[in-house]
């Protein structure tokens, strides 16, 4: 059993290379000038202490200011949030407050945000991303032409922490690294149905085509991997990975491990509700292997040298087995730095990844923005 587990994991992270190596590098084409209005949506939930900073980089991109929107939608915030944004000199930023929506009540928060942006969204391709991000010059330019050019109803794109204070912080960064290759991998080979809310575009016209969040509204999380395999059952040869370091959204990873573990509690809660059976083979073949590799740790004390040798065996496998891979997507991110953690990223993942996936078996209720979900 534990050699079959360690060959299918190998199998995984082979097929996630070479579906990697595959995706076009999208560039900006020379001499492109866009003709597409975007819209880009901001859910905010008490993000005084990152909203200003999310604003500027979306205003400071390199794409002209006449060909795009900002529409920041707040879900009842209790802070300042709100007044910083009203505050700001820019004519083409919007606030919109859920609590102004009676309509809206009874929705999931975050969906209910991003319904109500569309329907007041100018533009027809809408980009979405999260207010404590920040994004690079050319993101936008990026994404809006590789939505004009290719005709893309759907374009995942990456998402990476920075800033990183400590080797907890930086075990995520490469953790997620490393989930951005299987995203795009996933996406590319038209197997999978991975991405990330905080860096997502989609045409207005699709989305409603689609029933927008029609059908999983009830779910409290999913309004990306959810949302996507709708799109995949609707426009599958329309779908897009965004291959490009330069489109990475940026945010902060989480403080502390209780918030860790409910942030990944609360995305393996959508699991049950996945249609793509691809998607949740793989993430339970990843799931067994640890697991597999745990419970070895755990029959030393009754098998000896035997559990022994099958931990250490199946440790260094998949240590070998990820080093390759998380060496190729820290480079491709130029995040070289990342790999000196990678040791210790091996036990964090370990841990991480047997906690939640027993943990989510039985934990129903999640903390987030100081909600109980």
């Amino acid at each position: 059993m534990a050699i079959t587990l360690a060959v299918g994991y190998a199998v995984i992270i082979f097929l996630t290379i070479k579906n990697w190596n595959a995706i076009e590098e999208w560039t900006i084409p020379e001499y492109w000038k866009p003709f597409t209005f975007a819209t880009i949506l901001i859910p905010a939930r008490n993000e005084a202490a990152d909203i200003s900073s999310c604003i500027n980089s979306i205003l400071e991109q390199n794409f002209p200011p006449n060909q795009f929107e900002i529409i920041v939608i707040d879900d009842h915030s209790e802070d300042g949030t709100v007044s910083i944004i009203e505050n700001f000199p820019s004519k083409n930023i919007t606030v919109l407050k859920l609590a102004d929506f009676p309509e809206m009540k009874g929705k999931h928060y975050k969906k209910a945000a991003i319904e109500l942006g569309i329907k007041n969204a100018k533009g027809n391709l809408i980009i979405t991303t999260d207010a404590d991000c920040i994004a690079p010059p050319n993101w936008l330019a990026l994404m809006v032409s590789l939505f004009e050019k290719k005709k893309a109803k759907f374009i995942a794109a990456p998402v990476n922490f920075h800033n990183e204070k400590n080797t907890f912080e930086r075990f995520q960064s490469l953790d997620y690294i490393g989930m951005m290759g299987v995203t795009g991998a996933g996406i590319h080979s038209k197997k999978l149905s991975l991405c990330n809310g905080a860096n997502l575009a989609y045409s207005k016209e699709s989305f409603l085509a689609i029933g927008g969040f029609e059908g999983i509204n009830q779910i409290a999380s999913g309004d990306d991997m959810l949302l996507l395999e709708k799109f995949q059952q609707i426009f599958p040869e329309d779908i897009y990975f965004l291959k490009n370091k330069e489109a990475t959204i940026s945010t902060h990873a989480q403080s502390t491990l209780n918030s860790f573990v409910n942030q990944r509690l609360r995305w393996a809660a959508k699991t049950s509700h996945y249609k793509n059976r691809t998607t949740v083979f793989v993430q339970t073949w990843v799931g067994a292997f640890s697991l597999g590799i745990f419970i070895s740790l755990l029959l030393i004390p009754f098998l000896g040298v035997f559990a022994l040798r099958l931990f250490v065996y199946a440790l260094c496998f998949k240590a070998i087995v990820d080093y390759f891979y998380l060496k190729k997507m820290s480079n491709f991110f130029d995040r070289p730095d990342l790999m000196r953690h990678f040791l210790s990223a091996q036990f964090w993942h370990l841990f991480y990844i047997v906690r939640v996936g027993i943990g989510s078996f039985f934990s129903k209720n999640t903390i987030w923005k100081g909600r109980k979900i």
